[in-house]
């Protein structure tokens, strides 16, 4: 029996070799699900989902749901005791990939050395007709949004929440053009940089508003000397990410 630790990194293996160049993000939240692994290629956002044998079909037409809505494709990656009826469970549009234990073939036993799976490509992804351009793009940053409005000559709307940012952003940049704007930012995406990139822009912002309550004013400290509030950036666990060659 094959675990979800077990398949992960070959899995990142059978995907690159497909694909070529892409990059993988895993356990980014959407919407109240979490997806296992989003794949970045240079036009599209996959969302994968791992079902191991040991899982069960549970909270999977939820995580459907949050999946059709932000990726532009998706696959569900199953075990072998799923790949006879998985199709039942999600859209037509969804590719599947089973993962068996590899079996030596000279003994016809499981490999005994470390669990290693093989994987068969049982149906092929299609775009997602569902995708909804404003749930893809919050899965980015402000300065990564900043950038792409820059290079399609959008106003800064330097007023706006995240959340009317995205409607301009999705109503003004027509979506074959934002497709590929958006993996070249989560290709780009630095991890030990972008914090400093959104404490940066946060600081640009308030410098425009000086008088917007939550400013970077100081806090004190136990000895009562005030000390500088650090930004607090919220990401997603990233257990691996692979840049673009």
């Amino acid at each position: 029996m094959l675990y979800d630790r077990d398949i992960r990194e070959p899995l990142f293996d059978f995907l690159e070799e497909k694909y070529g160049k892409c990059r993988m993000l895993e356990e980014k939240i959407m919407g109240s699900s979490r997806a296992d692994i989003v794949m970045v290629t240079e036009d599209s956002f996959y969302g994968i989902e791992i079902k191991s044998d040991r899982d069960s079909y549970a909270r999977l037409s939820g995580q459907v749901w949050d999946y059709e809505r932000f990726f532009d494709r998706n696959y569900v990656v199953v075990g072998s005791s799923h790949a006879g009826h998985i199709a039942e469970h999600v859209p037509a549009h969804w590719g599947i990939i089973s993962v068996e234990e590899a079996v030596n073939a000279a003994e016809g036993a499981v490999l005994p050395s470390r669990k290693t799976p093989d994987f068969y490509l049982l149906r092929e992804p299609a775009d997602n007709p569902n995708v909804e351009p404003q749930r893809k793009l919050s899965l980015l940053w402000r300065p990564e949004l900043r950038r792409i409005q820059e290079r399609n000559g959008m106003p800064e709307y330097k007023r706006l929440g995240k959340k009317r940012l995205l409607e301009k952003i999705a109503s003004y940049v027509d979506y074959p053009i934002l497709r590929r704007e958006m993996s070249a930012e989560l290709f780009e995406r630095d991890y030990t940089k972008i914090g400093g990139e959104i404490e940066r822009y946060r600081l640009e912002t308030l410098s425009r508003e000086p008088g917007k309550r939550g400013g970077v004013l100081p806090r004190k400290s136990k000895s009562g000397k005030r000390r500088r509030r650090e930004p607090e950036l919220l990401v997603s666990r990233v257990v691996r990410g692979r840049r673009g060659k």
